[in-house]
């Protein structure tokens, strides 16, 4: 057993034992992954939860599924993990009523899940500060998730649909082993329309906008890229360099123990700084992230604190363009993890702290 999974399984016990659990029952996906390591416990891409539940007690930790995921968990994921492998058969009751029979009836059972008279545990905390495995994991990830948004992206031209340049990024992304969790474009005005924009059949004419979410072993992380066709106008010079100004005002103050009201309030005076003051009001500006694309999204009043070795997506946009990394938050300073080889950066000094944020390519 890694010292880093034995490390996770004392912190939840203690937990446990603070709340008088008996029993805590794991199916979110996130949580699987962080404790068992990257485990990969998901089938389904459109679902949250894992093909199965980790179950942790005092005294033993079992990894519960059915008959049908248990061969391949067994071969290419459970390997020296410290869980029993318990397979139910497929038609057989449910894991949850497997999960009852390991630790009893009227045991004190809480799940990361909400339901009815169900104590739920929140481990977002607790996956929050990122280990020495996790951040290595993550720099590599990163590395790929940054090459993989700019090779779909330059590869764009004009008459290519929506879908293709979707397909082209989720191609990019595969290929490197990352599983897709977002994917967005948009071409041309639906830049400026919609800050959300899944992919349809428009053609791109002068401008794309890809957007990547891609999953390794758990982590996430979260990358925007933008080209534009021929001379670029001079209002969309001026409301990249404001984004990309916002960006890094937000990643400059991305440190262990700052308030993210505080980062998201100075990300605010940056926005009207730049000369558009409201602009934050059409968007989410981004947050924590980690084993979710964010664990919370940052409002001007977030009660959270940036925990030591924590990665943050800052997202901000301005109508017709945006900015987005994933970052960690070190005791060194930021650190940029989906840097794009070769892209060009439109430079910001911020509180002595100099950024490079991507520009917009023209093509």
């Amino acid at each position: 057993m890694s010292t880093a999974i034995a490390h996770k399984l004392d912190r939840l016990r203690e937990q446990m034992v603070h709340r008088r659990l008996d029993a805590l029952a794991l199916q979110r996906l996130e949580n699987i992954f962080w404790l068992a390591g990257g485990l990969d416990a998901h089938v389904g891409l459109a679902s949250d939860l894992g093909i199965a539940t980790l179950l942790v007690a005092p005294h033993g930790a079992w990894l519960v599924t059915t008959n049908i995921e248990a061969p391949r968990l067994l071969a290419e994921e459970v390997g020296d993990l410290p869980f029993e492998v318990v397979a139910v058969p497929w038609h057989e009751g449910s894991l949850g009523d497997r999960v009852r029979k390991l630790i009893g009836a009227q045991a004190n059972l809480a799940c990361d899940m909400a339901g009815p008279g169900q104590t739920t545990f929140d481990l977002a905390p607790l996956r929050a500060r990122l280990d020495d495995d996790e951040i290595a994991t993550y720099r590599a990830l990163g590395a790929d998730q940054g090459a993989a948004v700019a090779e779909a992206a330059l590869a764009t031209r004009p008459g290519d649909s929506e879908f293709v340049c979707a397909g082209r990024l989720a191609q990019a992304m595969l290929a490197r082993g990352i599983t897709p969790t977002v994917i967005l474009v948009a071409a041309d005005e639906r830049i400026a329309q919609f800050r959300h924009p899944i992919p349809t059949d428009l053609t791109v004419e002068r401008a794309a906008m890809l957007v990547g979410g891609g999953r390794r072993r758990g982590l996430i992380v979260s990358v925007s890229r933008l080209v534009h066709f021929g001379p670029l106008p001079a209002d969309l010079r001026r409301r990249h360099d404001a984004v990309t100004a916002v960006d890094a005002t937000f990643i400059a103050a991305t440190r262990p123990g700052a308030s993210v009201a505080q980062i998201f309030a100075a990300g605010q005076a940056a926005y009207a700084a730049a000369g558009f003051p409201d602009e934050w009001r059409f968007h989410h500006q981004g947050g924590a992230t980690g084993y979710t694309g964010r664990d919370y999204r940052a409002t001007p009043s977030s009660p959270h604190v940036v925990a030591p070795n924590q990665a943050f997506a800052w997202n901000p946009s301005i109508a017709g363009t945006k900015s987005e990394d994933t970052i960690l938050a070190l005791a060194t300073g930021p650190e940029i993890l989906s840097a794009s080889p070769d892209w060009p950066l439109v430079e910001h000094t911020v509180d002595g702290l100099t950024l490079g944020r991507p520009d917009l390519v023209v093509l």
